[in-house]
């Protein structure tokens, strides 16, 4: 393996060297959120002693990530259950994108021995279900319906029958076929909860139904005029209503008018229950925060004692170390890491880890103008609460007109590139789509870097450059991450290549080197900066 080194923070170099509190197999306790990364609309189940949870990748594939954890807590990405979509084109970029139209809010089940997923996209407006009996290997394609089910949840009934429960202001509840391979004709179709009649005005949608002790509970965010996004719970006897609503969260944790709220219920294997659901975090994305649950008089109740989330809370299951998330990569391997996704379908034919054994080779393909057309962006998440990453770019085989660098991507990405204009190349970092500062690069290997801090809504992004991967000079100024719906995701590293003159140029990444500040990290600084 390549030595791979980053002077990203001191205090970062320092915290590493004294451990963390939440990635130390010791630790009893875990910090919230629980997963400080874009990992949104997320839904869990258990197995056995196993948990699972899906989440919202939109645009970006692989998708569907399937994730799995032994503790609730620390989570790692096992597989994904749809590779590409070749519904339209729009997934390769032609004619144009699905920028937030693609996959989101799946619904994961286990019923007898196999796996089922449920979920939609908003382009083409259209519904899938996946299924296989390893969770870890490949999933197949069984439902595919021009028919958009929203925010909708699966139910397998105890008499054997199958519904979908979902949609906006309320929650329709639809019959499919045994197979799943569609819905039911003449099968049951009605409104089961409506959220006018029941006095529940604004924002009404996220539904996960779960049947619980012979009873039907279905889980809805709902936001009300003037007020956050809060955490509902509907109860009935019977499938088909009447339904009884109760608020079983309304929580800020410590982030200011953005309400923990769209999610589910998960027990233990000794009984214990817990709900994880998600928090809009800025210019990171939407975060899942996890917490007890309490049966009151039937109601299952989120938060402690008080009503609120936790930031400290107890491991629900001990003794399992950390799982990361987002990693670092020396491109060695014959197959691309799991944490990895490109931006739309990728073009195989456009990158290699073989063309250059220990690099990743990524080719131009096309003429395009900017990084939202660019085929073959590759990305990993960002995290708070601080992070960075590091490139090393080998631009020797570029060509009049390349661009390729490392980027905050999202809908108004901040960019550190190398140019290549009139035979000489040159370092650029963008804001937005305004040039910010340049400088000739001599060399054919660089160096670039991204740091970013998630602290308390800062939101800030800095850009360097290096020669050497030790002396580091900043180049453009501090960059304001922004998250939107535009994209509907939160800012991640992305590495790209693309042309706008003549196709056929090339780079090779040598490495992408990551490093973290957690929460539990710079709590435990603050707490005692002695201490480090």
């Amino acid at each position: 393996m390549k030595k791979i080194t980053n002077l990203l923070f001191l205090s970062l170099l320092l915290l590493t060297a004294c451990g963390s509190a939440n990635n130390s197999v010791q630790s009893t306790t875990f910090t919230n959120p629980v997963v400080f990364a874009d990992v949104p609309d997320p839904d869990v189940i258990r197995v056995g002693s196993d948990f699972y949870m899906v989440s919202t990748t939109m645009h970006l594939m692989p998708g569907v990530p399937i994730m799995h954890s032994k503790d609730l807590v620390n989570w790692e990405i096992i597989s994904y259950a749809m590779l590409e979509n070749k519904d339209s084109p729009l997934y390769d970029l032609e004619g144009g994108n699905v920028y937030g139209k693609g996959q989101w809010a799946t619904s994961l089940r286990y019923h007898g021995d196999r796996f089922y997923l449920l979920f939609a996209t908003n382009n083409p407006q259209k519904s899938y279900v996946y299924t296989t009996k390893d969770p870890a290997g490949k999933w197949e394609k069984i439902m595919d319906i021009n028919t958009l089910l929203h925010d909708t949840s699966l139910l397998f009934d105890d008499d054997g029958r199958v519904y979908a429960a979902g949609g906006s202001g309320g929650v329709r509840v639809r019959e499919l076929k045994s197979d799943l391979t569609g819905l039911k004709e003449d099968g049951l179709d009605i409104q089961a909860i409506n959220g006018r009649e029941m006095g529940l005005r604004g924002l009404l949608e996220g539904s996960h139904i779960q049947k619980i002790n012979g009873k039907y509970y279905v889980f809805m965010i709902w936001w009300p005029g003037g007020g956050v996004r809060t955490q509902l719970a509907f109860r009935s006897d019977s499938l088909q209503g009447p339904y009884e609503h109760k608020v079983i969260l309304s929580d800020t944790l410590d982030l200011r008018g953005a309400g923990v709220a769209q999610g589910n219920i998960v027990d233990t294997e000794d009984g214990r229950w817990y709900g994880m659901l998600f928090q809009d975090h800025g210019a990171v994305g939407r975060v899942p925060v996890l917490m007890p649950c309490r049966w009151i008089d039937g109601w299952p109740i989120l938060g402690d004692e008080n009503g609120r989330v936790p930031k400290v809370m107890e491991k629900p299951v001990q003794g399992y170390s950390a799982t990361p998330l987002v990693v670092s990569d020396d491109f060695s391997g014959s197959t691309l890491g799991l944490t990895w996704e490109w931006n739309h379908n990728p073009d195989n034919t456009l990158w290699s880890l073989t063309e250059r054994p220990g690099y990743m080779r990524l080719k131009t393909g096309k003429v395009v103008q900017t990084i939202f057309e660019a085929r073959n962006m590759l990305s990993q998440r960002t995290e708070g609460r601080m992070c960075s990453g590091v490139i090393a770019l080998d631009v020797s085989n570029m060509k009049d007109g390349d661009v390729a660098g490392l980027t905050a991507y999202c809908a108004e990405p901040g960019i550190i590139s190398v140019v290549m204009e009139d035979g000489k190349k040159y370092l650029v970092m963008v804001d937005r789509d305004q040039e910010k500062e340049r400088v000739e690069l001599t060399k054919n290997k660089v160096y670039l870097r991204l740091d970013c801090d998630f602290t308390d809504g800062v939101d800030q992004a800095t850009f360097f450059y290096s020669l050497n991967n030790r002396k580091w000079s900043q180049l453009g100024g501090e960059f304001k991450m922004v998250y939107n719906l535009r994209h509907f995701m939160g800012n991640r590293f992305g590495i790209f290549n693309y042309a706008t003159q003549t196709p056929g140029g090339y780079v090779d990444v040598d490495f992408f080197e990551y490093s973290r500040i957690t929460e539990a990290e710079a709590m435990a600084m603050i707490a005692d900066p002695e201490e480090i």
